[in-house]
This record gives C-alpha cells, sequence and structure tokens, in this order.
C-alpha cells in the first residue's frame, strides 16, 4: 500500500503550522513530511500533529543537525510516528568540485546517519538538479551519493528540472528510491508565479509512467510537493486527488 505525504514546506508561507495540519487533515491526508525549521518548537509540531491525527512520517534535516543531535531524531521516531530521514540540501558555495570530493562529502554524510540507520530509521539524499551536473571526471554526484550507500528521495520535479527523463532515473537508482516527491511541472512559460511548478497532475509530467516505474522499483512512499504554490489548500487537494487516480 503507497503512503501519501505532504511536504509541510510547500506551506511555509501560509502560517500557523496548525492551520496547515487542519486543512490538509480535512482534505484527506494523514502524513506529512517535515522540514528543518519546524524543529525549533517540537511541543508545537506535535500538538499540531496530534491535534489533527497526523504523523510526520519523514522529515528533511541539515547535515549539522544531524551530526550534531541525532538523538533528537530517534526522540521524534516514538513521538510523531518519523520512519525516514533525508539531508535535503548543499549550498553552492559548499558543494564538492571533483569526483574525489563528492565521494568524500557522500562518506561524510553516510557516517551521520549511523545511529539512525543503527535505530532502523531510513536514512538518505534528497535531489535538487546541481545533483546532475557531472563533474569534470564525467561523474554526476548523484551516482556517487547512491553509489556510497545512500538511499535515495528521488524528487522527480527536479530530475525533470535538470533535463532527464524521471522515468529512466527510476529505472537507474532502483531499489536506492525509499521515497518520492510527486512533484509537477507547468508547460514551458506557465506558471511563472509560482516559480514554474504546478499542482500534480496539472503540469507536463507523465505521472502514469512515472508511477508504474516506482511500484516496478518498490518506492511506495510518495510526497506530493510545490515549491512556491499561491494557494496551499488548491494544491494539497487537487495534487491528492491526482495521487489517489494512479
Amino acid at each position: 500500500m503507497t503512503q501519501v505525504s505532504y511536504q509541510l514546506y510547500c506551506s511555509r508561507n501560509f502560517p500557523p503550522l496548525t492551520d496547515t495540519c487542519k486543512m490538509l487533515a480535512e482534505t484527506g491526508y494523514r502524513e506529512v513530511e517535515g522540514y528543518g525549521g519546524l524543529l525549533d518548537d517540537l511541543d508545537g509540531l506535535k500538538a499540531a500533529l496530534d491535534q489533527n491525527g497526523l504523523r510526520m512520517t519523514s522529515c528533511h534535516v541539515g547535515l549539522d543537525m544531524i551530526e550534531s543531535n541525532p538523538q533528537m531524531l530517534l526522540d521524534l521516531a516514538g513521538s510523531v510516528g518519523l520512519e525516514k530521514v533525508f539531508v535535503p540540501y548543499l549550498a553552492a558555495e559548499d558543494r564538492p568540485v571533483d569526483s574525489e570530493g563528492w565521494r568524500a562529502y557522500a562518506t561524510r554524510v553516510v557516517a551521520a546517519g549511523k545511529p539512525l540507520r543503527d535505530a532502523s530509521l531510513g536514512f538518505g539524499w534528497h535531489n535538487h538538479d546541481f545533483e546532475f551536473i557531472k563533474t569534470g571526471q564525467g561523474d554526476r554526484p548523484e551516482d556517487l551519493l547512491a553509489e556510497a550507500g545512500l538511499a535515495l528521495e528521488l524528487d522527480l520535479g527536479w530530475v525533470a528540472r535538470a533535463g532527464l527523463d524521471p522515468v529512466d532515473m527510476i529505472k537507474n537508482y532502483g531499489d536506492k528510491i525509499i521515497a518520492a516527491h510527486i512533484k509537477d511541472l507547468a508547460p514551458a512559460g506557465e506558471n511563472a508565479d509560482e516559480d514554474g511548478w504546478a499542482d500534480v497532475g496539472h503540469g507536463v509530467q507523465n505521472w502514469g509512467a512515472i508511477h508504474a516505474a516506482l511500484q516496478d522499483v518498490g518506492c511506495t512512499h510518495y510526497v506530493v510537493e510545490h515549491d512556491n504554490p499561491k494557494d496551499h489548500a488548491r494544491f494539497a487537494a487537487r495534487s491528492l486527488a491526482t495521487v489517489q487516480s494512479f
């Protein structure tokens, strides 16, 4: 059975969190994915989830926080239902410049996740598009991260933005994909006020083929996301309806 979740980052511009969680529950969601900024108020986060019958089954957490306080994340597994943790981003100024640098960075990320993996939590990397730009040695950083032993939360919107076919990438990474960001792109030139993203099923992604490919590799954790919706309730409702139609 496929888990369907909502990345709370989509609603960062629509506070408060309690209202967002109420909207999501009323729309039909039962799971959400958190992000690092929400971890500054764990009591408020837990209250908003509990009041609306939601579980935070995955979370984006910066590498520094994982390295400095893995116990906080282990505690979240018991309090909010956390099952998977993903490192979500690497700032441009911190990105390695060659394959050797990426391999070293991947080793660091793998080591940071050991306490989480030891506690049977899923742990891995969430991509944007820069991970698909080949190094001077001809390697894709995403490949090097996966080869180091990291699981992947494959963001299919950013895969497409990188000029790659999401279905091909799903087949390429196979069972390394333990979650997927279900994200759609607007037709070229449209939705400029939403950074060119679209509600799931209202853009250009071939969801029939993508869903089939994800199921073939055993990925059953879908997280809907839109980086900048004008109306998060509209996005949440239309995207859930699309995913439920798969």
